[in-house]
């Protein structure tokens, strides 16, 4: 009898070590810094995000959007953006998706989605993105209609203004307060190797950092880049009207 309480004691202790090593290991931080019609942040999106929720490796990440990339304040709080009017619409909508749906799992699809359109042209059929990933986007409206989407942008733009290092370029990736520079295609197995907890599967696959490509990355700390030999791939079309309709 005593053998036996003693056995169920050791099941329960080991079952609840295993649980607190998995649960308790923190996410690994990954913040993108990025502006709505820059191809070059539209490529990492439809390239590289999108494959951390399809290989798994989004269970170990702690994911956070930020659309504001290289805009600028102006007096009276104006927002001027890299690529237009159309640029300032679309950052303020996705911050407005950002904070109606904040679990990452509800607005990453249709963020995602508009930023497919951009990177294949088509992004002024943006509003075919509800269709295909939300309900009720009339609470996202109300959110842009309001002025409220303009003072989730200056938070945003007072957040990363105040990055250090500053950021150069988009996209601007960080993992564990760390920018990756333009290393940031390896994104996957920088998330691999900050992870403390045991790896999932997808890790295994990820490539090997070696000292070098991390020297590498420092190297690029100084250079500027900009996709401005990339500027005539995006139309920009007239300037919206300052209220936002839907196509019903």
């Amino acid at each position: 009898m005593a053998a036996t309480k003693f056995l169920l004691l050791l099941v329960v202790l080991v079952f609840s070590l295993s649980s607190k090593s998995s649960v308790g290991t923190e996410k690994v931080s990954l913040d993108l810094y990025y502006e709505s019609l820059c191809p070059y942040s539209a490529r990492f999106f439809v390239n590289y995000l999108d494959d951390l929720f399809s290989n798994g490796l989004i269970d170990i990440v702690d994911l956070r959007l930020i659309p504001y990339g290289n805009a600028r304040v102006g007096s009276n709080n104006t927002i001027s953006c890299q690529h237009g009017p159309y640029e300032c619409l679309l950052n303020t909508v996705e911050a407005c998706v950002i904070d109606v749906w904040p679990n990452v799992g509800e607005h990453f699809p249709f963020i995602n989605c508009i930023e497919t359109l951009v990177a294949d042209h088509k992004y002024l059929d943006w509003q075919s993105c509800f269709v295909k990933a939300f309900s009720g986007f009339q609470r996202v409206a109300d959110c842009y209609n309001s002025g409220y989407g303009k003072k989730l942008e200056l938070q945003y733009a007072a957040e990363t203004n105040a990055l250090q290092p500053p950021h150069t370029y988009v996209p601007w990736v960080v993992v564990d307060g760390q920018p990756l520079y333009k290393d940031y295609e390896n994104v996957g197995a920088y998330v691999c190797k900050a992870y403390k907890g045991s790896l999932p599967p997808a890790c295994n696959s990820a490539a090997v950092l070696t000292s070098a490509s991390l020297l590498s990355t420092v190297n690029h700390q100084k250079k500027h880049v900009t996709d401005a030999g990339e500027e005539a791939a995006i139309a920009i079309p007239t300037e919206p009207e300052g209220h936002w309709k839907f196509v019903t």
